[in-house]
């Protein structure tokens, strides 16, 4: 999955596509570069980030995918907790709602999904984008985020949304501390009891500073260190920044995986 940020202020690409056309030929060029699945964002969900509006949202998202749509059948995906917007782009060829709010935000988005049969994705996240890194704290991260996980399910399921739709994400540096993304990333196979595809998204995140010392620029050859032990302990979808990086890890890292179940 590759991140097409259209926002002034994310941590990392925030203003790198100032135009429809400029963000449209990032899109293409991550198709060349091997991606899946292309997450649009309009809304930026960095540590201390603020809120806007439904109508700038849909302001800086609906060009670009419409644009994308006319020269490319690439799966898209829209990052919002509107159901406003989800809905918008669903209607201009989005086929993935990523929700960061796990259905907390907006009661409408579960008609939204069921209406439309799109897939949906639920993250898990302490708090929200603006509060979420004030000391967040568990017992049992990988406990606690399953479980989390599992009643977000059974929300998603009982809006008459099927299994078969959901994919989950522990939320790694959503409301974590160092300490609770590496003991996730470390135990990732356990989610796979919850029986539904897991993504995870890492890409140049600060906890990787906290390891290095880096900055977000300098952080790829960690990311994908991180993302190659992600897909072995069972992610099915690594969300990325750095598209053709990102696939040729996944493309080892998977096959790697296959081999060690084979050896069993």
């Amino acid at each position: 999955m590759g991140v097409l940020n259209l926002t002034p202020d994310s941590f990392h690409d925030g203003g790198s596509y100032p135009t429809q056309k400029a963000a449209v030929n990032r899109a293409l060029k991550m198709v060349e570069e091997g991606a899946d699945i292309i997450d649009i964002g309009g809304e930026s969900s960095r540590p201390g980030a603020a809120p806007i509006s439904e109508r700038e949202e849909l302001g800086r998202v609906l060009p670009v995918i419409k644009g994308i749509r006319k020269q490319s059948k690439i799966m898209l995906s829209i990052d919002t907790t509107k159901a406003a917007v989800a809905a918008e782009a669903i209607a201009c060829g989005t086929t993935i709602v990523n929700d960061i709010s796990a259905l907390r935000s907006d009661p409408g988005m579960t008609r939204v999904i069921a209406r439309n049969k799109v897939f949906l994705i639920l993250m898990h996240m302490q708090g929200t984008p603006g509060t979420m890194q004030h000391n967040p704290t568990y017992d049992d991260p990988v406990r606690e985020i399953s479980d989390f996980l599992q009643e977000r399910i059974k929300i998603a399921l009982g809006a008459s949304i099927p299994y078969q739709q959901i994919i989950v994400d522990p939320g790694i540096g959503f409301g974590k501390k160092l300490e609770h993304n590496l003991v996730i990333l470390q135990n990732l196979n356990r989610f796979a009891a919850l029986k539904v595809p897991i993504l995870v998204g890492l890409s140049r995140k600060s906890f990787l500073e906290q390891i290095l010392g880096s900055s977000a620029e300098d952080r790829l050859t960690a990311t994908i260190a991180a993302n190659a032990i992600a897909v072995a302990n069972a992610a099915d979808i690594i969300r990325v920044h750095d598209v053709k990086e990102g696939r040729r890890t996944a493309d080892v890292a998977c096959r790697l995986r296959r081999r060690n179940a084979q050896d069993r």
